[in-house]
Protein backbone atom coordinates (compact mmCIF):
# COMPACT_ATOMS: atom_id res chain seq x y z
CA UNK A 1 0.00 0.00 0.00
CA UNK A 2 1.79 3.37 -1.25
CA UNK A 3 0.87 6.73 -0.13
CA UNK A 4 2.73 8.57 -2.72
CA UNK A 5 5.55 8.67 -4.41
CA UNK A 6 8.25 10.04 -1.83
CA UNK A 7 7.28 7.31 0.40
CA UNK A 8 8.60 4.04 -1.01
CA UNK A 9 8.21 2.14 2.03
CA UNK A 10 4.53 2.53 3.95
CA UNK A 11 2.88 0.45 6.26
CA UNK A 12 -0.02 1.91 7.20
CA UNK A 13 -1.92 0.71 10.70
CA UNK A 14 -5.33 1.77 11.56
CA UNK A 15 -5.47 3.63 15.03
CA UNK A 16 -8.52 2.45 15.69
CA UNK A 17 -7.27 -1.20 15.88
CA UNK A 18 -4.91 -0.49 18.16
CA UNK A 19 -5.67 -1.68 21.71
CA UNK A 20 -4.25 -1.16 24.86
CA UNK A 21 -2.54 -4.11 25.35
CA UNK A 22 0.84 -4.46 22.80
CA UNK A 23 0.69 -5.53 19.60
CA UNK A 24 3.69 -6.78 17.51
CA UNK A 25 4.48 -6.24 14.19
CA UNK A 26 7.23 -7.18 12.26
CA UNK A 27 7.66 -4.96 8.63
CA UNK A 28 10.04 -5.86 5.74
CA UNK A 29 11.09 -3.96 2.57
CA UNK A 30 10.79 -5.33 -0.73
CA UNK A 31 13.22 -5.35 -3.75
CA UNK A 32 11.53 -2.17 -5.20
CA UNK A 33 11.01 -0.33 -1.95
CA UNK A 34 14.63 -0.91 -1.36
CA UNK A 35 15.63 0.46 -4.69
CA UNK A 36 13.39 3.30 -3.93
CA UNK A 37 14.80 3.91 -0.58
CA UNK A 38 18.35 4.30 -1.63
CA UNK A 39 17.27 6.68 -4.48
CA UNK A 40 16.23 8.95 -1.78
CA UNK A 41 18.92 8.09 0.49
CA UNK A 42 21.57 9.29 -2.29
CA UNK A 43 23.23 5.31 -1.37
CA UNK A 44 24.25 2.84 -3.67
CA UNK A 45 22.08 0.21 -2.31
CA UNK A 46 19.74 -0.82 0.26
CA UNK A 47 20.14 -4.70 0.90
CA UNK A 48 17.52 -4.87 3.00
CA UNK A 49 15.14 -2.99 5.64
CA UNK A 50 13.11 -4.52 8.40
CA UNK A 51 11.59 -3.27 11.95
CA UNK A 52 9.94 -4.94 14.59
CA UNK A 53 7.43 -2.37 16.24
CA UNK A 54 4.98 -2.52 19.41
CA UNK A 55 1.57 -0.89 18.55
CA UNK A 56 -0.43 0.41 22.03
CA UNK A 57 -2.73 2.91 22.69
CA UNK A 58 -0.91 6.09 24.65
CA UNK A 59 -2.93 7.51 26.47
CA UNK A 60 -6.32 8.45 25.35
CA UNK A 61 -6.10 8.73 22.18
CA UNK A 62 -2.54 8.63 21.28
CA UNK A 63 -0.58 5.55 19.93
CA UNK A 64 3.15 4.41 21.40
CA UNK A 65 5.40 2.88 18.76
CA UNK A 66 8.11 0.98 20.23
CA UNK A 67 11.02 -1.42 19.17
CA UNK A 68 14.00 -1.75 16.71
CA UNK A 69 14.61 -1.28 13.11
CA UNK A 70 17.48 -2.68 11.10
CA UNK A 71 19.02 -2.04 7.55
CA UNK A 72 22.23 -3.59 5.45
CA UNK A 73 22.96 -0.78 3.09
CA UNK A 74 25.90 0.38 0.49
CA UNK A 75 27.55 3.58 0.22
CA UNK A 76 30.28 5.22 -1.74
CA UNK A 77 33.84 5.96 0.23
CA UNK A 78 34.19 9.38 0.33
CA UNK A 79 37.68 9.14 -0.63
CA UNK A 80 37.94 6.33 -3.07
CA UNK A 81 34.38 5.85 -4.46
CA UNK A 82 34.57 2.37 -3.64
CA UNK A 83 31.44 0.39 -2.18
CA UNK A 84 31.19 0.39 1.81
CA UNK A 85 28.39 -1.60 3.44
CA UNK A 86 26.87 -0.83 6.84
CA UNK A 87 24.93 -2.18 8.82
CA UNK A 88 22.16 -0.03 10.93
CA UNK A 89 20.47 -1.27 14.10
CA UNK A 90 18.69 1.67 15.65
CA UNK A 91 16.22 1.54 18.99
CA UNK A 92 12.80 3.06 18.19
CA UNK A 93 10.26 4.77 20.32
CA UNK A 94 7.39 7.18 18.69
CA UNK A 95 4.37 8.45 20.14
CA UNK A 96 1.47 9.90 17.81
CA UNK A 97 -1.04 11.97 18.70
CA UNK A 98 -4.22 13.11 16.92
CA UNK A 99 -3.84 16.74 15.28
CA UNK A 100 -5.62 19.11 17.81
CA UNK A 101 -4.89 17.15 20.93
CA UNK A 102 -4.12 19.15 24.32
CA UNK A 103 -0.81 16.46 24.73
CA UNK A 104 0.47 17.81 21.15
CA UNK A 105 1.38 21.26 22.54
CA UNK A 106 4.74 22.80 22.48
CA UNK A 107 6.25 23.41 26.02
CA UNK A 108 4.47 26.97 27.51
CA UNK A 109 7.95 29.40 27.86
CA UNK A 110 9.17 30.89 31.37
CA UNK A 111 8.57 34.33 32.29
CA UNK A 112 11.95 35.55 30.38
CA UNK A 113 10.37 33.75 26.96
CA UNK A 114 12.91 31.20 27.07
CA UNK A 115 11.34 27.51 26.62
CA UNK A 116 13.14 25.07 29.28
CA UNK A 117 13.46 21.60 27.03
CA UNK A 118 15.28 18.36 28.93
CA UNK A 119 17.80 17.47 26.25
CA UNK A 120 17.64 13.65 28.05
CA UNK A 121 13.86 13.42 28.01
CA UNK A 122 11.16 12.36 25.83
CA UNK A 123 10.80 13.50 22.29
CA UNK A 124 7.54 15.52 22.04
CA UNK A 125 4.56 13.75 20.63
CA UNK A 126 4.36 13.30 16.72
CA UNK A 127 0.65 14.56 15.42
CA UNK A 128 -0.95 12.24 12.68
CA UNK A 129 -3.66 13.54 10.48
CA UNK A 130 -6.58 11.10 9.63
CA UNK A 131 -6.94 7.73 11.41
CA UNK A 132 -3.69 6.03 10.11
CA UNK A 133 -0.16 6.10 11.38
CA UNK A 134 2.50 5.02 9.09
CA UNK A 135 4.71 2.46 10.92
CA UNK A 136 6.84 2.36 7.57
CA UNK A 137 7.73 5.94 7.32
CA UNK A 138 8.72 5.56 11.27
CA UNK A 139 11.29 2.75 10.46
CA UNK A 140 12.17 4.41 7.06
CA UNK A 141 13.17 8.01 8.86
CA UNK A 142 15.12 6.12 11.81
CA UNK A 143 17.28 4.40 9.25
CA UNK A 144 18.12 7.54 7.50
CA UNK A 145 18.96 9.41 10.53
CA UNK A 146 22.05 6.63 11.35
CA UNK A 147 23.06 6.48 8.17
CA UNK A 148 26.64 8.08 8.16
CA UNK A 149 27.38 11.08 6.21
CA UNK A 150 30.90 10.30 5.42
CA UNK A 151 31.13 7.00 4.91
CA UNK A 152 35.05 5.64 4.66
CA UNK A 153 36.13 2.43 3.90
CA UNK A 154 38.68 1.04 6.37
CA UNK A 155 42.20 1.45 5.98
CA UNK A 156 41.99 4.78 3.68
CA UNK A 157 43.49 7.65 4.28
CA UNK A 158 43.07 11.34 3.10
CA UNK A 159 47.09 10.74 1.63
CA UNK A 160 47.07 13.83 -1.19
CA UNK A 161 44.98 16.51 1.41
CA UNK A 162 47.66 19.52 2.29
CA UNK A 163 46.98 21.19 5.63
CA UNK A 164 47.28 24.69 5.63
CA UNK A 165 49.83 26.25 8.10
CA UNK A 166 49.90 29.56 10.23
CA UNK A 167 51.72 31.22 7.80
CA UNK A 168 49.33 30.53 5.22
CA UNK A 169 46.86 31.80 7.01
CA UNK A 170 48.20 35.11 7.70
CA UNK A 171 47.09 38.00 5.76
CA UNK A 172 49.81 39.42 4.04
CA UNK A 173 50.86 42.55 4.41
CA UNK A 174 49.88 45.19 1.91
CA UNK A 175 53.51 46.58 1.57
CA UNK A 176 54.86 43.21 0.59
CA UNK A 177 54.19 44.09 -2.98
CA UNK A 178 56.55 47.26 -2.89
CA UNK A 179 59.37 44.96 -1.20
CA UNK A 180 60.53 43.91 -4.54
CA UNK A 181 59.47 47.05 -7.01
CA UNK A 182 62.99 49.24 -6.74
CA UNK A 183 65.63 46.14 -7.57
CA UNK A 184 65.52 47.21 -10.89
Amino acid sequence: MKTDDDTPFSYPVKVGHISANPVEVTIRADAEECAGLARIWSVLEVKALSATFQLQRWKRDGVRLKGRVTADIVQACVVTLDPVEAHIDEPVEVVFVPEGSKLARLPVASETGEMLLDPDGPDAPEIFTGDTVDAGVVAAEHVALAIDPYPRKSGVGFSGHIESTGKDDRKPSPFAVLKDWKKD
